[in-house]
């Protein structure tokens, strides 16, 4: 499949960062939901409390 020279040619780390840039934005908007559905927790009971 992959060998050592291709991860060492330009083409390699093009990928590599690639690869990289892909799983930090699926982590990134993974964090993003859990902390929307936080706040929708936080402002439904704040909810319940004023009525």
């Amino acid at each position: 499949m992959f060998d050592r020279s291709f991860f060492t040619s330009k083409l390699g780390h093009a990928a590599l960062v690639s690869v990289a840039a892909m799983i930090m934005f699926t982590v990134f908007t993974q964090m993003q939901q859990d902390m929307g559905a936080a706040d929708m927790l936080i402002a439904t009971h704040a909810a319940v409390e004023l009525a």
